[in-house]
């Protein structure tokens, strides 16, 4: 299938998708056999929310670290599913479990530099939908070449950005889409998250937390704080960006055009290691790349900019720093306030932004919040995954799409890039191959997902 027909067909499919009942596409005894690539922290909490629905079975399993596939398996047992084929050992074992011919569909929760590959193998392998962790790829030929690869097989990529699903960030969604704020000029946001016990930790040290990371690390601090130490840029755009996306209709009527981004010094996890295992530690040695804070300006097609900040190693309250604003009004939740021009009650004066996003609560919250009750991330791990599967059900695009995907965590490499190149502006590519202009944003207009 050619570029320009696989995105037509996709968004005719989807546009079906939003007219017909879900019976339509999904018969009520549809039952979706998943298989499961990463059963470390992550990985189990999709896990844990697979087995709460009725609609899902999960065939097949692989992990390369035993004690996290015995939890795993642990988890399947208590709820009394059919314990499903076990691939161990060898990192390349999933390709074996990709050679099962029960898969519908792959998800994939394991460290960033894996997930390009597997996508690409899970792809080869003949699966039509694909569901991947952030971030989709390390290089930017990772980005294009998943894009290719999906157009080429006719199948869905979809990355599990739950903050596009966050409860506060819908509501303004559907203020945006209502004309509140007007017209839409500047966007911020961002991963602002004090990482560093997840970068340093040994996992049985008290609080499970250390200046440890690589080999003798638990969890992520074996691979994640690697990247701190070799790269510069911002390695995690997508919970900020995604979310800012939907409102700004990228990849469906707008784009991103460019980027500049900057980093400052390097201290935070030199200063981290330090505190916790003194200035003798071996790892006290090490210099690490990543700046502190990154900084990223977006020039969008249709005149908008967004402004992005990584910030991970150092000491603050968590924030995505989301700020929109346009003509008529802005909100932004570092100070859960906002202000609407002629219907805040003073003018020039913020006013608590709860009241708003209640009024204007989603539909999608609105008809699906109890099921969200233990999902994860106060409800949104549910929304990204029942969007996967209910896709599946009904054979249709995924709401979220492998273009989305490509261009959110294309900013990583680019932003690497214009740091690399003394903060100059690089241009984006446009994944979609010019369709852009042509698509329509239909993201969360279904009732079912």
């Amino acid at each position: 299938m050619q570029r320009r027909e696989f995105v037509k067909s996709s968004a005719l499919a989807a546009a079906g998708a939003s007219l017909f009942p879900s019976s339509f596409f999904a018969p009520p005894d549809t039952k979706i056999k998943l298989a499961i690539i990463g059963t470390g922290l992550r990985g189990q909490t999709h896990l844990s929310n697979v087995l709460r629905r009725n609609d899902t079975e999960i065939v097949a399993i692989c992990d390369i670290d035993d004690s996290m596939l015995e939890m795993a398996r642990n988890e399947i047992k208590k709820s009394g599913r059919a314990m499903p084929q076990v691939f161990r050992g060898d990192p390349h074992a999933y390709r074996k479990m990709l050679e099962l011919k029960n898969i519908d569909a792959v998800l994939i929760a394991t460290p960033w530099e894996w997930h390009t590959p597997m996508i690409l193998d899970s792809l080869g392998a003949g699966i039509k939908y694909v569901a991947t962790e952030v971030v989709l790829g390390i290089t930017l030929q990772d980005h294009l070449d998943v894009v290719r690869e999906a157009e080429r097989q006719g199948a869905h990529v979809m990355m599990l950005e739950n903050v596009c699903y966050r409860r506060d960030v819908m509501a303004i969604l559907n203020m945006v889409r209502q004309g509140l704020f007007g017209e839409l000029l500047h966007m911020q946001a961002g991963y602002q998250h004090d990482l560093r016990n997840v970068k340093f930790n040994n996992g049985a040290a008290e609080n499970n937390v250390g200046a440890e990371f690589g080999e003798k690390a638990f969890s992520e601090a074996r691979w994640r704080t690697h990247h701190s130490v070799y790269r510069n840029g911002d390695l995690y755009p997508t919970h900020g960006v995604g979310p800012v996306s939907t409102m700004l209709n990228i990849n469906r009527g707008n784009r991103f055009l460019s980027l500049s981004s900057f980093a400052t010094k390097s201290r935070g996890l030199h200063n981290y290691i330090v505190e916790k295992g003194g200035p003798n530690h071996p790892n006290a040695k090490v210099i690490f790349k990543l700046g502190d804070i990154v900084t990223t300006h977006i020039k969008c097609a249709n005149g908008e900019t967004i402004l992005l900040q990584h910030d991970t190693n150092n000491p603050r309250p968590y924030s995505l720093g989301f700020r929109v604003q346009g003509t008529k009004g802005i909100w932004m939740d570092v100070n859960k306030s906002l202000y609407i021009e002629g219907i805040s009650v003073k003018p020039d004066e913020w006013e608590a932004a709860q009241p708003y996003l209640d009024k204007y609560d989603h539909p999608l919250w609105q008809r699906w919040s109890k099921s969200t009750e233990g999902a994860g991330h106060g409800g949104m791990d549910f929304f990204v995954l029942h969007a996967f599967i209910e896709s599946i059900k009904r054979k249709v695009p995924t709401p979220l799409d492998v273009y989305d995907a490509a261009a959110w965590s294309a900013i990583t490499p680019l932003s690497e890039m214009s740091v690399d190149l003394g903060n100059q502006t690089v241009e984006f590519p446009d994944f979609t191959s010019g369709q852009w202009m042509y698509r329509k944003n239909e993201f969360s207009l279904n009732d079912e997902f």
